[in-house]
Parts: structure tokens; C-alpha cells; sequence
């Protein structure tokens, strides 16, 4: 018969003193690298005599179309469920705006609701870098395809230090445009 081999083992060892000063030395240098890189080279988004113009804004426009009463016959002819005495397109206006600094456009666009329908708020976000100082800023929104004009206006004269953010948002509840 044949005899069985026997594995033998050896216990396993920790990393020697070479092995301790060499993972010192690559923890080292990749604490350096970070620490170089996270502070140079150095980053300013704006220059050091700007400030910032953000508007910011989630907004769902006026409905394109006024809601309709449905005469007798139109109901009769649609299944029970979808009996509603009104029809109300869900379709909602695009947000424009127009934003002026010191009689200066710096910004129009329009802004289209969100959603497969068109139904849902339009979202804004710009940035708009502005050299410091005092200014008069006019914010003009229109929400509203059927009105002729801007629908909602807000005027303010500020100063801007350097590195100042300014935010042009738009709350309803709260008077409208809102500059601060």
C-alpha cells in the first residue's frame, strides 16, 4: 500500500520590517499627491471683480386653453366613466423671461413645461456672471400664452460685492418674482 502524503503547513507571517516601512512610504506619497491636487491649481468659478445672477425657478405656466362645458349631446356620446361636464386641455403655458441689467439684456428664453403632455412646471436655471458693483435689475416673466406681455415684472437696484450671489426666483404665494 501506498502511504498517504502529508501536507505540511507553514503559519502564516505579518508583512517584516521591510514590508511596514515600504507601505509607510506608498501611504505617504498618495496622502501628498491628494493633498497637492485638492489645493492646487487653485479655482475660482467667478473672477475677482464679479458676482453671480442665478435664476432658479420650477413653475408651471396658465393653462394654454379656458375649460369648456360639454353640451348634453357630447356627454351622451362618451363612455359613463368619462363623463366630466368640463373639458380642460391639460397642456400649460411656456415660462418666458427676460432679464435686464442696468437696461441691458442678459437673458430671454423661454422655458417649455415638462411632462409627455406638456402639463407639468418649467424648470430654469441659469447663471449669469456680473461684474460687481451697484445695478439695476428688471426681471420680466410672462406665464401666460393667451395674455399680450409680460404677466409678472420686479425691479430691484442692488450691490454686488465680488463672489456675491444674487437669486432670481418665483413664488406665486409670495408676490411673484422674488430678487434676493
Amino acid at each position: 500500500m501506498a502511504e498517504a502524503a502529508v501536507a505540511t503547513r507553514t503559519p502564516a507571517r505579518g508583512p517584516g520590517p521591510l514590508g511596514w516601512v515600504a507601505q509607510t512610504v506608498l501611504y505617504a506619497a498618495f496622502a501628498a499627491f491628494i493633498g497637492v491636487f485638492s489645493t492646487w491649481p487653485s479655482y475660482s468659478p467667478l473672477g475677482p471683480d464679479q458676482a453671480l445672477i442665478r435664476l432658479s425657478f420650477s413653475q408651471p405656466g396658465q393653462r394654454i386653453a379656458d375649460c369648456r362645458a360639454r353640451s348634453a349631446e357630447e356627454l351622451a356620446k362618451l363612455p359613463p366613466t368619462m363623463r366630466a361636464a368640463d373639458d380642460c386641455p391639460r397642456e400649460r403655458s411656456p415660462i418666458r423671461v427676460r432679464v435686464e441689467l442696468d437696461g441691458r439684456t442678459l437673458l430671454e428664453e423661454s422655458f417649455r413645461p415638462s411632462g409627455i403632455h406638456r402639463d407639468g412646471a418649467a424648470h430654469a436655471y441659469r447663471r449669469m456672471p456680473v461684474p460687481a458693483g451697484e445695478h439695476t435689475i428688471r426681471v420680466r416673466m410672462q406665464d401666460d400664452a393667451r395674455a399680450s406681455g409680460f404677466t409678472h415684472e420686479r425691479e430691484a437696484r442692488v450691490t454686488l460685492d465680488p463672489g456675491q450671489v444674487v437669486l432670481i426666483d418665483f413664488a406665486g404665494a409670495r408676490g411673484g418674482i422674488l430678487i434676493r
